[in-house]
């Protein structure tokens, strides 16, 4: 038994809510004080990043108009789909992507890698954002392209120490500019040379196919599909929604549908854009520049504006205001995942500020190492990964609970309740990603390899109930707390003495009292003794009503 005396005291990082923003743990009640239009708004905001374009003007220089836009639209499909569950269940239970995983058929431990999973998202997609900054930057101001990457990099750390706080003003305040540029060079193309437009939907890109070939299609809806993982940084914002009640059960929906899955919406028009742009100056700047974002905007605005120095200073400023809205939300979500990432590894804490400095780094090496011009072939490989975790996510929220009523109907979250692997999220996201990959490098032929991330996202949306069934639901629920299901009042931590809601904390034999789930992440001298064979057994029975539909800790049907 450890000494009650013994408190565990945190450093000022990690005590100021305002920049911890609740990294490792649900957000509470009373944190979450903005309203539906203010959390959608800033979730909307993260996605004014201009990668969309590359990838469209990539994926189109490569493998032609038709096969491009096929992918786009059919990716965007897929993507808004498997986005629907995966906000509805974060914005419920207000809890970030790690969590939300690892009570999805992961286990406590098993989403350790899934943390890792979305770090690598936050990172590759910072340094791509990054590097479109910076192309902007250097073309403007002439300065060499590695001091613009430092800069780029670096500018971002201040804006994101402070959290949903700031970021919910700063993607608020610059919404309105961004958006009035984001159309202007389209604009000037269907008013100045809308044979553009012809010209874009005959493109065959370097592959010379004009008409749709399937294994481009493939090919370049694996480069697209790695953006469903996008859905985790939307998931950041949308924890902090308010709670659904009858009274404002429309306006949540609609913001959590908007904010959510929504994204794909105008990421997909943004593609298309990028697909359009890059077909019109490719014969310009050639097809190595030609996916560039400030290239597309440069040589459109000089369209409308004679002045090459006008057009390039607006071109540059809606670079720079789109590539801080995403790259802040990039730093902020690589943040929080290395935060959960690392408390499971070390169990430690030093602050979510600690782990931004780490992803920031990691990202601006990526960017002097020139991961730009390999967009294409690391966003390909990439999406086999990403896509299976997602898959594996989406199959427990889909059918695992509301089909089968095999996983809990409610997220479980906390180490001390939950095992440390579930087989069920966790084993069908390794198989479906091991498989995929395979295929990716030519293990299956060629059709199999142009198809890898699809093959991975049936894989993995198929085994997870396979797995469920064969395991019959048994490794989602450790154990509960039942003492603290209801409690009207915030509850003291045993460990910490700071006091949080009921849906925080849990019942600890270690430290023969209550604890909050953080304290419970950080413990190591515990050995888990609170999930001993014996206490399973002893509170099998516990846990198999709520399994049923209701969450013990909230006390309420699930809506």
């Amino acid at each position: 038994m450890v000494n009650k005396l013994s408190k565990r005291r945190f450093n000022s990082l990690v005590s100021n809510p305002v920049m911890e923003d609740y990294a490792l743990r649900y957000a509470p009640k009373s944190f979450r004080r903005w309203t539906e239009f203010a959390v959608a708004s800033s979730a909307l905001g993260g996605i004014a990043y201009l990668a969309d374009f590359a990838i469209g003007g990539s994926i189109t220089l490569s493998y032609g108009f038709s096969n491009a836009l096929t992918a786009i639209l059919v990716v965007a499909a897929i993507i808004f789909l498997t986005g629907i569950p995966i906000a509805y269940y974060a914005a419920r239970y207000n809890i970030d992507m790690d969590l939300l995983t690892r009570g999805a058929g992961f286990g406590y431990y098993g989403s350790t890698l899934t943390s890792l999973i979305y770090a690598s998202f936050t990172i590759i997609y910072f340094s791509l954002e990054g590097s479109v900054m910076s192309q902007a930057l250097t073309a403007y101001f002439g300065i060499p392209l590695a001091l613009s990457y430092l800069i780029a990099s670096v500018s971002i750390i201040p804006l994101v120490i402070y959290g949903m706080t700031f970021l919910s003003k700063l993607q608020v305040w610059t919404q309105p500019v961004w958006l009035a540029l984001l159309v202007l060079p389209l604009i000037v193309i269907a008013t100045k040379q809308p044979a553009i437009f012809s010209h874009w939907t005959h493109f065959a890109g370097s592959q010379g196919h004009g008409t749709f070939n399937a294994l481009l299609f493939g090919a370049a809806a694996g480069v697209v599909l790695s953006l469903i993982a996008q859905i985790g940084e939307q998931v950041d914002y949308l924890r902090f929604m308010p709670d659904l009640t009858e009274s404002n059960k429309r306006a949540w929906w609609r913001a959590v549908i908007l904010a959510g899955p929504g994204w794909v919406i105008l990421g997909a028009a943004k593609q298309i854009g990028g697909s359009v742009l890059a077909s019109f100056v490719a014969p310009q700047v050639g097809p190595v520049k030609a996916d560039e974002p400030i290239q597309m905007y440069l040589h459109a605005l000089h369209l409308w504006i004679p002045s090459i120095a006008m057009a390039l200073t607006i071109g540059t400023f809606f670079v720079l205001i789109s590539q801080v809205k995403i790259n802040v939300t990039n730093a902020y979500s690589g943040s929080l995942s290395w935060s959960n990432f690392f408390s499971r590894i070390f169990h430690a804490h030093p602050g979510r500020v600690v782990w931004l400095m780490l992803n920031v780094g990691i990202a601006l090496t990526l960017m002097e190492l020139g991961v730009f011009s390999f967009l294409n072939t690391v966003l390909g490989f990439y999406s086999n990964v990403a896509v299976a975790w997602i898959g594996a996510v989406v199959a427990d929220l889909v059918i695992n609970k509301p089909v089968l009523k095999l996983s809990p109907s409610y997220i479980e979250f906390k180490r001390g309740h939950l095992y440390h692997f579930n087989p069920v999220g966790f084993g069908s996201m390794i198989i479906a990603s091991a498989i995929a990959i395979a295929a990716y490098f030519g293990a299956f032929g060629a059709t199999f390899a142009a198809f890898s991330p699809f093959l991975s996202l049936l894989l993995a949306f198929v085994l997870s109930p396979v797995i469920a069934v064969i395991t019959r639901g048994r490794y989602y629920i450790a154990r509960t707390s039942p003492e603290i299901a209801g409690h009207p009042n915030e509850v003291s931590c045993q460990v910490c003495d700071f006091s949080f809601e009921p849906r925080d904390m849990m019942q600890c034999p270690h430290h023969d009292g209550t604890v909050c789930s953080l304290c419970c992440s950080l413990e190591a001298a515990c050995h888990d003794q609170c999930k001993t064979q014996g206490q399973l057994v002893q509170i099998g029975s516990r846990h198999r009503e709520p399994l049923k539909g209701s969450d013990p800790e909230l006390g309420e049907e699930d809506v």
